[in-house]
């Protein structure tokens, strides 16, 4: 336990040599030497009286056999680190994998302590995180919140030096007031786009994206990489949080965004992000509006914008053909089962890419094109912008525009599927006869939901490297929602026990200008809110489901949770409960905001046949919290819905609008939902 108390600890304060003490200075690390870098060795006596004589813990390090780290040195201390750039990529999986192979949990803590100090902070944090959660031995670890880690990369900087401040002049915690992070402070109301602010700078959506980006990394060993149906789950997971952008898009008065298919065209929207670095303290560059794409000239990040293009149509062709060709020149046909993953490790271009050399590193290397847009030739010497970053690239708008992009491609591949038939889709002898979802007040009225607006904290401490102890929390403002719940009412008429799925969808009923939808633009728009196994017994059955038990998301506990020893849970079931818990969408964010008079919604709910759903389980241990297992599957486990992700609405039907679609199945049925937002902060009970 005290090796993997020691791996929790070479998160705080990523900055400051592994030698300070951490814990809130209650724990130091018992250093040999030959791990302190070569600015620290000649004063190693000197060290060790100051920073470890008067802490209540010290945890002893093993003197291991140093890996050598020359792989490394492309990658400074000081610079940016990318998921995106291939050569970060590649250093970063030759990390992770001396990390996974570290014998025993004592050998892994040692070698990450002596590392720790000796590449890139952001790169370090990554492959431990990584590592952390594939190891065995590990798995009961809660990998810590990135905005505590490095808090520069989600909140005004300008909060940062108060509440260096505020640590600094009040030793006492009691005495430190919260800092108040600004509701909106990247552009004005002149800026039509920056409506969506709420929602693109939502510390949890972005806390989501970098975590989902951990659990499943493109570069690594192959026990890290190879995941069950994750090309498929990229599609799926930013199809999803197009759905929902566009949905809080309507609510704003805003058209679906626009995909960005033209990349010879400048690009209208701008962004000033209005955050800096915590390796170097400079700013993510903006961009001016009407910026045109260049060719990337940048060491080894080098592209052309006809890359991009080339690789697009070769997606295309092989999209088209049905089939793609593997680096030996073997056919691989695009079917209705893996056809979806296969195009999604070819897009995100992971490790499982049949072919990289003929199709490329699209997705990536957009990301990279936009994120340099400002500076393609290194002539002024700029860093990347916040689209060169999973854990800030959902912060701009052209991250909506570029993924609505890498999401037509994939459009295009299911259009070419054969429609779904009735036998696809029924449940015969199963009727959903009504469905109900409400506030969990007692006279609330019924198919009516409230968003509002929560003020909300987080601890800072960890992330002040080179400054005092203590806790230092920041207030933030987020939307929220009134819990609620499902009554779904379901008859059995088949005389004996059946078992379904039930899968509830929601859509919004009309665009920005008023105008409803034809079946096959709503089931491109169709937000997925839940997913769970009912038994239905014969005759009537009455499910009831909060909202809180979504299959999407996790609470706000797991999305904010907070640093130290004392954050920990302490029994084994709450610990499971902490396993794989970080990578799921936030649940303040589960509903689209709606109108202050309300905005109207088709709420579907479908009970489909288990049978055809089941997934045999070769690992048949407990689920290590599968409650967002629809965003970011089940740890060590097959992806529990053997049905392709977005069912029944990711192929087309003959059926002119959704409620025709519906009238022709029992096992389905919709009803309208009002969503009320009320603009009024509430604090959040702490």
């Amino acid at each position: 336990m005290e090796d993997k108390k020691g791996l929790l600890l070479l998160f705080q304060r990523p900055l400051e040599p592994v030698f300070t003490p951490k814990d809130d200075g209650k724990a130091a690390f018992d250093l040999p030497e030959s791990y302190l870098t070569d600015r620290y060795k000649n004063v190693g006596t000197e060290i060790e009286n100051r920073f470890g004589s008067e802490v209540e813990t010290k945890i002893p390090l093993q003197n291991i056999k140093k890996p050598d780290l020359s792989f490394a040195k492309g990658l400074s201390r000081k610079q940016q680190f990318s998921l995106f750039i291939d050569s970060h990529k590649r250093i970063a999986a030759k990390l992770i994998e001396i990390f996974t192979e570290a014998p025993d949990v004592s050998s892994f803590l040692a070698t990450a302590a002596y590392v720790r100090d000796r590449v890139n902070p952001t790169l370090f944090q990554y492959a431990l995180s990584v590592a952390i959660q594939h190891r065995p031995d590990t798995k009961d670890l809660n990998i810590p919140n990135i905005i505590e880690i490095f808090p520069l990369l989600f909140v005004d900087p300008s909060v940062i030096n108060q509440a260096r401040e505020e640590a600094s002049v009040f030793r006492d915690n009691s005495n430190r007031m919260h800092i108040e992070i600004p509701e909106n402070y990247t552009a004005s109301d002149r800026e039509d786009e920056q409506k969506l602010a709420y929602f693109r700078e939502d510390i949890g959506v972005n806390v989501h994206h970098w975590h989902w980006h951990l659990v499943y990394p493109t570069e690594g060993p192959p026990s890290v990489v190879r995941k069950d149906r994750r090309g498929e789950l990229f599609f799926y997971m930013h199809h999803q949080i197009l759905a929902r952008y566009n949905a809080e898009r309507f609510c704003n008065y805003l058209p679906k965004v626009k995909p960005l298919t033209n990349l010879r065209e400048g690009l209208p929207e701008a962004y000033f992000p209005k955050i800096i670095s915590s390796l170097n303290n400079r700013t993510y560059p903006g961009r001016i509006q009407g910026v045109v794409l260049k060719d990337l000239q940048r060491d080894e990040n080098i592209v052309e914008v006809g890359d991009l293009e080339r690789w697009r149509d070769r997606i295309y062709e092989a999209i088209d053909q049905g089939y793609v060709k593997d680096s030996a020149g073997n056919k691989i046909t695009l079917d209705v089962g893996k056809g979806i993953d296969i195009l999604g490790d070819i897009v995100e271009a992971s490790a499982l890419s049949p072919n990289r050399q003929l199709y490329g590193n699209l997705h990536n290397m957009g990301h990279n094109i936009i994120s340099f847009a400002h500076d393609p030739d290194n002539r002024h010497l700029e860093d990347f912008g916040v689209m060169g970053d999973v854990t800030t690239a959902m912060r701009d708008p052209i991250f909506y525009r570029w993924h609505s992009f890498i999401d037509m491609i994939f459009l295009r591949f299911k259009s070419r599927l054969p429609p779904y038939t009735r036998s696809d889709l029924a449940f015969d002898g199963v009727e959903v006869s009504s469905i109900e979802v409400k506030i969990n007040k007692g006279n609330a009225p019924p198919n009516v939901l409230l968003t509002y607006k929560q003020k909300s904290d987080v601890d800072l401490a960890a992330g002040l490297d080179f400054g005092p102890n203590g806790n230092v929390f920041a207030h933030f403002i987020h939307p929220q929602h009134a819990p609620f719940m499902y009554t779904i009412q379901v008859n059995n008429s088949s005389g004996a026990p059946r078992k379904g799925t039930c899968r509830i969808f929601m859509c919004p009923r009309e665009d920005d200008r008023g105008q409803g939808f034809k079946y096959n633009e709503a089931r491109n728009h169709m937000i997925e809110m839940d997913k769970f196994t009912v038994d239905l017994k014969p005759g009537q059955n009455i499910i009831k489901r909060h909202s809180e038990q979504s299959s999407i998301t996790i609470p706000y506990e797991r999305s904010f949770r907070r640093l130290g020893a004392a954050n920990q849970p302490k029994g084994d079931d709450e610990l499971a409960e902490f396993r794989f818990c970080g990578c799921g969408w936030p649940q303040h964010m589960l509903l689209p905001r709606g109108t202050k008079n309300g905005t109207e919604y088709d709420l579907y709910v479908m009970i489909s046949d288990y049978k055809d759903d089941e997934v045999m389980q070769p690992n048949r241990s407990p689920d290590v919290c599968g409650d967002a297992h629809s965003f970011c599957g089940l740890k060590d486990k097959l992806y529990p819905d053997k049905r392709t992700m977005g069912y029944p609405f990711d192929r087309s039907y003959q059926a002119q609008s959704l409620e025709e679609f519906v009238s022709e199945f029992t096992n389905m049925k919709i009803s309208p939902l009002t969503i009320k937002f009320n603009n009024v902060i509430i604090e959040r009970d702490q």
